[in-house]
C-alpha cells in the first residue's frame, strides 16, 4: 500500500491569498476586470480565474486602456504604472504584497537619500522578474540586478553599495553574495546590506527539507514561472533525489518504481491547494493506494 501525504505548509502565501480573494470579490461584482500580468505564477490557477472573467494583459495592452479597472498582483509595480493609470483614468485594485510594498519604499528612500554620494543600489534577484522590475523602478531604473556571482563584476567597488534582495530569494544565496561583496569593496565601511527576504517563504526551506526526507518519492507541484518554486524544488531534490517537478496532474507517472511506499506532495507559495489535492488523488487512482 502506498501512502500519500500533502504538505500542510505548502501552498499560497498570504500575499497571493489576498490578491486572489480581491480578484474574486471584484469579479463577483460583475465588472470587467483586467490583471496586469499573471495574478500568480501558476498557469492552472490563472485559467481558473479566467473562467470567472479575469483578463490578463501585458504592459503594452495596459498602456492602451482607458477608464478600465485593473488589478495589480502581489509582485508589485514600478511608479510609472501608477502614473499611467492616473493619466488614463484607470482604476487600480492594488494587491501588492505588504512585504513587497515595504521593500519598495525602503529602496526608494535609500535611492533618494544616497544619490549625493553616488551609492549604487544593488538588488539580488531574478532579472526581469515582476517583483524585481517594480523594485528597480523605485530607483529610476538605475539599480543593478545581480543573479549570480559573475554579475558582481557590474558593481563599481570603489563606490558605496546598498544591497537588497528580492523577497523570495534564498537566504543562503543572499549571505554568500554579501560575503563576496564585502571581500571586494575598496572601503568595507561603504557597504550596507538589508536582508529583505520574506521569512514566510524562507522558513519553508527547512520544513520542505524535512518533508522530503519523510517520503520515498516527492512530487513538487508548481508553475514553471515560479521563482520561489524553483528554489524550493532544488531543496527538495537535494534532500530526496526521487523528487519530480510537475505542473499538472497529467505529469504524474502511471506507475511508481518498485519499493516506493510513501509519496509526498508539496509545492510553492504560488501553488493552489486544490491542485496539490488533485495530484494526490491522481497518485491514489493510478497506484490503487489508500491514504
Amino acid at each position: 500500500m502506498i501512502e500519500v501525504e500533502i504538505d500542510a505548509q505548502s501552498g499560497f502565501c498570504f500575499g497571493v491569498v489576498t490578491a486572489i480573494a480581491r480578484a474574486e470579490e471584484a469579479l463577483g461584482q460583475g465588472d470587467t476586470l483586467y490583471c496586469l500580468g499573471d495574478i500568480v505564477h501558476n498557469g492552472l490557477e490563472v485559467e481558473r480565474l479566467a473562467t470567472l472573467g479575469l483578463r490578463c494583459i501585458d504592459h503594452e495592452q495596459f498602456n492602451a486602456l482607458r477608464g478600465a479597472k485593473v488589478m495589480l498582483r502581489a509582485h508589485g509595480e514600478p511608479p510609472l504604472t501608477y502614473q499611467l493609470a492616473a493619466d488614463n483614468q484607470v482604476t487600480l485594485i492594488d494587491a501588492t504584497c505588504p512585504v513587497v510594498l515595504r521593500l519598495q519604499q525602503k529602496i526608494k528612500e535609500c535611492y533618494l537619500t544616497t544619490r549625493h554620494n553616488r551609492t549604487q543600489v544593488v538588488i539580488y534577484g531574478k532579472n526581469g522578474h515582476a517583483e524585481v522590475n517594480g523594485l528597480v523602478g523605485q530607483t529610476n531604473n538605475e539599480a543593478i540586478v545581480i543573479e549570480k556571482m559573475d554579475d558582481l563584476d557590474r558593481i563599481d567597488f570603489s563606490l558605496p553599495v546598498a544591497f537588497f534582495s528580492q523577497t523570495t530569494q534564498s537566504v543562503d544565496g543572499f549571505k554568500a553574495m554579501v560575503h563576496a561583496i564585502q571581500l571586494r569593496m575598496d572601503c568595507p565601511e561603504a557597504f550596507i546590506y538589508h536582508d529583505t527576504i520574506c521569512r514566510q517563504v524562507a522558513n519553508r526551506l527547512p520544513h520542505i527539507k524535512a518533508f522530503a526526507q519523510k517520503h520515498d518519492w516527492i512530487y513538487f507541484v508548481a508553475g514553471k514561472k515560479s521563482s520561489n518554486g524553483r528554489v524550493l524544488f532544488e531543496e527538495c531534490l537535494a534532500t530526496n533525489p526521487h523528487t519530480q517537478f510537475i505542473s499538472n496532474t497529467n505529469q504524474v507517472v502511471d506507475r511508481l518504481p518498485e519499493g516506493i511506499r510513501s509519496v509526498g506532495v508539496c509545492g510553492a507559495t504560488s501553488t493552489p491547494k486544490w491542485l496539490m489535492e488533485a495530484v494526490a488523488q491522481k497518485i491514489i487512482e493510478l497506484n490503487k493506494a489508500e491514504v
